[in-house]
């Protein structure tokens, strides 16, 4: 699997509140989340992400709560995956829960800016800047966890490996 997108580029810390602010939590609706993803943070990220785009962050990205709308939103907003320095647990895991693939990778943030376009390959984990052309590597998603994203998530997994007798 690999990815290219344009990079949007945030910092440190972006906590489950600047990824989907609270007040919209009353909603499920994917569309409807991502037309306000990242609005605390960046009021223009939902009117001008384009499907495919990269979202970059620093250390701890989606510390905070557990909310399932956070990796939801980002998704649902059209980017094709998140690198960052490092992620808070229950993000990392909510993300491949809901099939949104994740890197990480502490090299890439400090030497990228915002609007570089960069591909992704799932499989090797090896990242470039195709702007610059420097490559960067992350650790590869796992087999068996690249089939829960290319399913869609985990509920789509569970469903078709019933489905097939599994």
């Amino acid at each position: 699997m690999k990815l290219q997108g344009k990079v949007w580029k945030f910092g440190n810390d972006v906590d489950t509140d600047l990824i989907i602010a609270a007040r919209y939590l009353n909603s499920s609706d994917p569309a409807e989340l991502a037309r306000h993803c990242m609005e605390d943070a960046d009021p223009h990220f939902a009117l001008n992400v384009k499907p495919g785009d990269i979202l970059v962050a620093g250390k701890n990205f989606g510390c905070g709560s557990s909310r399932e709308h956070a990796p939801i939103a980002i998704k649902a907003a059209g980017i094709s995956c998140v690198v960052a320095k490092s992620f808070a647990r229950i993000f990392y895991r909510n993300a491949f829960n809901i099939g949104l693939p994740i890197f990480e990778c502490p090299e890439l943030i400090d030497e990228l800016n915002e609007g570089d376009t960069i591909s992704v390959d799932a499989n090797t984990g090896t990242i470039v800047n195709l702007t610059t052309g420097k490559e960067y590597q992350a650790a590869p998603i796992p087999d068996f966890m690249r089939q829960i994203i290319g399913a869609g998530g985990l509920i789509n997994y569970v469903k078709g490996r019933v489905n097939q007798g599994v």
